[in-house]
């Protein structure tokens, strides 16, 4: 084994292999456009009045927050001070002030920030769709292409953040409670290709477009979506949707079908039901569906799956849910690695600002890792960006080869020639 430290030199004080005149944060940003952001910004009203801090310069220290994990505005300056030489190779040529960022979050347009995500989305869901990282299985399905996962996740606010509308005194914004991300997410991608936000009380069913949805698209969701009447719209539109049974839905059995082992054990029970619901106005519903039960070997309980769905194999109806479970991860991913605990700012507008700029953020490493020949964890490359984030090191160098400065470390000292040790 090779003794760094007793070589007459040795790479501690030596240029790294991965050197790029650019620190890495420079290089992440390229994925931005400067001129449409400040357009985007511009009609929306957003550049009136400003002096120096633009959206350009906010979106850039926002990133740099929500990537860096700080908690407050003071850490955010901080950080930006002791980086001050660095900032003009971002684009950055003022030094932020605590103040300053705190009147941007709270007088520039969220709508700003969701039309950036929109337009990096649209721009690069090409990468993000042939990801075979988020395939389990190297032959998948034709229908992921078509399949839309739709969910929502809460963002805990409390009193002194909260802002009306929310919470169990929606009129006076008190008590704890929380803004609602729902999300829609292609099967392929692994991002959201929709959001809105709402109060945390909003139903979820609020987020089932039925007249955005195209004949052939798939929609698999949890049972708080269950609404008969966009079922059946879905129904008409030829659009199929895979959920989870409630207990308590009322139907009519037309056929009931179960498949058993040698022992006489259910594998699979398939049931032809209607559903009727009357409506305000004296006209009904009436919609006909699938109910695939099945024993969960894991859980060791039955899971009813409904669906409008009357001729698929209901193994392939099974699989359909299961891929449900990306937007849980997703939604984990991006709570994991990105502050959503602490907010810079105590408005609605500064709140969904620091969602926006986390969604960005998430999207732009989903990307990057996506470029990457080597294979990350999100968590792994979320970490490593973390520490490396204004390094003077080029990206794909430093992911794709990390050991490379160690090895050439190793390498120098191993034809160096020893120094003797204290006890030789």
């Amino acid at each position: 084994m090779v003794n760094l430290y007793s070589t007459k030199k040795h790479l501690t004080m030596g240029k790294s292999t991965h050197f790029s005149g650019q620190p890495l944060y420079s290089q992440i940003i390229k994925l931005l456009n400067k001129s449409e952001i400040l357009r985007i910004s511009s009609e929306q009203g957003a550049e009136r009045y400003v002096k120096s801090f633009d959206a350009w310069t906010h979106l850039l220290v926002m990133l740099y927050a929500v990537i860096m994990r700080f908690d407050s505005l003071r850490e955010i300056t901080a950080s930006l001070q002791a980086e001050a030489c660095k900032l003009r190779h971002l684009g950055i040529f003022m030094m932020t002030s605590r103040s300053t960022l705190a009147d941007g979050n709270k007088r520039r347009s969220e709508a700003v920030f969701e039309a950036v995500y929109r337009d990096l989305y649209a721009k690069h869901r090409h990468l993000l769709s042939s990801d075979s990282r988020l395939c389990t299985r190297k032959n998948e399905p034709k229908w992921m292409k078509r399949l839309k996962i739709i969910d929502s996740t809460t963002i805990t606010l409390f009193s002194n953040l909260l802002f009306k509308g929310v919470g169990r005194h929606p009129k006076t914004g008190k008590k704890k409670g929380g803004i609602k991300v729902h999300s829609i997410i292609q099967a392929n991608e692994g991002v959201p290709s929709d959001i809105r936000f709402t109060s945390a009380a909003t139903n979820d069913s609020f987020m089932l477009l039925p007249a955005t949805l195209n004949r052939g698209d798939i929609i698999a969701m949890d049972r708080a979506y269950i609404d008969y009447a966009k079922f059946q719209q879905m129904t008409e539109r030829g659009v199929v949707y895979v959920t989870k049974m409630k207990k308590n839905l009322q139907y009519t059995i037309e056929e009931d079908v179960m498949c058993q082992t040698p022992e006489g054990v259910m594998q699979v029970r398939v049931q032809r039901v209607t559903f009727r619901k009357k409506l305000k106005g004296g006209s009904s519903i009436v919609h006909h569906a699938r109910i695939v039960t099945y024993v969960d070997v894991q859980k060791r309980k039955l899971i009813s799956l409904l669906t409008n769905d009357m001729t698929s194999d209901p193994l392939e109806i099974m699989d359909i849910y299961h891929k449900r479970w990306a937007i849980e991860l997703l939604f984990k991913q991006i709570k994991q690695n990105f502050p959503l605990k602490y907010f810079y700012g105590e408005s609605a507008n500064a709140i969904k600002i620091q969602i926006w700029v986390t969604l960005i953020a998430n999207l732009l490493l989903m990307i990057m890792r996506r470029r990457l020949i080597r294979s990350w964890s999100f968590s792994g490359l979320a970490t490593m960006v973390r520490i490396t984030l204004m390094y003077y090191v080029d990206f794909y160098s430093l992911f794709n080869h990390p050991e490379k400065d160690w090895e050439a470390c190793l390498k120098e000292a191993a034809e160096s020639p020893q120094m003797p040790s204290l006890f030789d």
